[in-house]
């Protein structure tokens, strides 16, 4: 059959018409609709970051380059700081992005309406190595997720410290070997947050603190220990970056990053398998042996895939967020003598020091008695938050409570699909909740504070707010505890300018390390 443009071109023509008169209808009912709803709730819009350049490209660049270069957290501080409001519009690349740091709107995002926001793209980003876990979904898979697992950080399993103490013994003896010698304890904190976490998860620890010992051997050894931890934390970095590039997240594909993930699933497939193959009568020694997550999992679900994504969601969450703080904790305890010296004091008057330590009277409810330990969390919490910048995406058309207006005070619209940041790190910053010493490390001012709702949230808020909270505040306090208990002294080894520059993937932790040293 001969092919006749003449023939053909009027039809494609009057199609084309078609469509665009159809689209025009849709925008232009679109846009009424939107002004009706805009003007019932009295919304008014937020101001605009103008100086976006051709396509959006130079703040792109810009906001690539200072993640790069550890500025990140800190740039978009300065950005908020810059607008001169708690609330802002951004349009990238044409779309509109609401960027907020008011603790009233997060309040909204992520409790007053949580059902009118939705994780928009985050499954697409972390599936290839998460799957579907409570982190990942949204709806009734995330309800069932955390029904499933909210029993597993009970109370009773939060007080089950006693099972530190031999990572922290392993801890100690690399602080020992340093002697005087600089140490990077933030790398030492990565691997006994990943060897608690695995021993707790799975019952069996990859002991990755023992590999930098000469004189010590692994206590066991299984398929796939040696390459977890350094999977885990490649596939990580690949994961933060999805994250960051939100709608272009398919653009971060590469061997590297498929080899990482089929390590991780490989080795936690081991451990599933070895649960699943268990008779009810060993699950249940397993249990009065000893808490173990995924034995517990495996009484509720013999779906291999299920118990797999919710033991890397978990994972994911507890180890690099413990590690992170423990590490910007002993960071600034070295540079303010004055804390160390007065923590250090509490700690001995409650549990006493060196060989005098009454390691078996530091439990769950004894920490929690230790105001200025609590303090110096906190404190290291609202400075540092695990998670500095977050996103929810609106699942309808909705509204902030506020950021419209010349004064900020008026609701602000937001259209469904719109993607609203919102910045923990910056709210904690805030001159009007914390004082002009908002940018100081100073854990007094949690004996001064008011009740603060909404403007201290390092755990999230709402329905999603973190299962594992007490679970992580309980090992940072035994872990700044025990330290403070074995060695007296701590020493500086750092002299980059402050504040320092923070790497931030799906989590946050220092750049280039901590460096100090920690002497008896």
């Amino acid at each position: 059959m001969e092919f006749n443009v003449d023939t053909v071109l009027p039809y494609l023509t009057k199609w084309y018409t078609i469509l665009a008169i159809v689209g025009i209808v849709y925008y232009i009912a679109l846009s009424i609709k939107q002004a009706r709803f805009i003007a019932k709730h009295g919304c008014e819009e937020a101001p605009t970051f103008f100086r976006l350049g051709v396509f959006s490209l130079p703040l792109v660049f810009t906001l690539l380059q200072s993640k790069n270069q550890g500025y990140l957290a800190d740039f978009i501080n300065s950005t908020f700081e810059r607008m001169g409001a708690y609330t802002f519009i951004i349009r990238l690349f044409g779309v509109r992005v609401v960027a907020t740091e008011d603790p009233e709107n997060i309040k909204a995002v992520l409790a007053t309406q949580f059902n009118d926001f939705a994780l928009g793209f985050r499954h697409d980003h972390l599936a290839p190595l998460l799957g579907d876990g409570i982190f990942t979904l949204d709806g009734a898979g995330w309800k069932h997720s955390r029904t499933m697992l909210r029993p597993q950080f009970a109370r009773e399993q939060v007080a089950h410290v006693k099972s530190l103490e031999p990572h922290i013994q392993i801890f100690a003896k690399h602080i020992r070997n340093a002697g005087k010698d600089t140490i990077n304890i933030q790398d030492l904190f990565f691997k006994f947050t990943v060897d608690t976490a695995t021993e707790f998860l799975f019952g069996t620890s990859v002991h990755t603190l023992y590999d930098g010992l000469s004189d010590v051997a692994p206590p066991s050894e299984f398929p796939g220990r040696k390459e977890f931890a350094n999977s885990f934390n490649q596939s990580q970095s690949y994961l933060g970056n999805k994250a960051y590039l939100q709608m272009f997240h398919f653009l971060v594909k590469n061997k590297e990053f498929s080899v990482c993930n089929n390590n991780v699933h490989k080795f936690t497939q081991y451990f599933v398998q070895k649960a699943l193959k268990a008779t009810p009568e060993e699950l249940e020694k397993h249990s009065s042996d000893g808490y173990t997550f995924l034995y517990e999992l495996a009484k509720q679900t013999k779906d291999p895939q299920v118990i797999q994504d919710q033991i890397l969601n978990i994972l994911l969450a507890g180890r690099d967020t413990t590690a992170g703080t423990l590490s910007f904790i002993f960071f600034e305890l070295s540079r303010n003598p004055r804390v160390f010296e007065k923590l250090k004091e509490e700690i001995y008057a409650t549990f006493g020091k060196g060989e005098d330590a009454a390691v078996e009277e530091i439990t769950f409810e004894s920490l929690k008695k230790c105001e200025y330990l609590k303090y110096v969390i906190n404190e290291a919490l609202r400075m540092y938050p695990a998670v500095p910048v977050n996103f929810r995406v609106a699942t309808r058309d909705t509204t902030l409570p506020r950021g419209g207006g010349r004064d900020g005070q008026s609701p602000l619209f937001v259209a469904k699909n719109t993607t609203v940041a919102y910045s923990v790190y910056c709210t904690h910053r805030l001159e009007e909740f914390y004082g002009k010493d908002a940018l100081e490390f100073r854990p007094e001012r949690w004996a001064e504070l008011l009740k603060l709702g909404w403007a201290y949230v390092p755990f999230n808020g709402g329905p999603r707010i973190c299962l594992g909270q007490q679970f992580a505040l309980t090992e940072i306090s035994y872990v700044v505890t025990r330290l403070l208990q074995m060695f007296t002294k701590l020493e500086n080894r750092d002299d980059s300018p402050y504040p320092p520059k923070k790497a931030v993937h799906l989590t946050m932790c220092h750049q280039d390390g901590v460096f100090i040293s920690l002497t008896e």
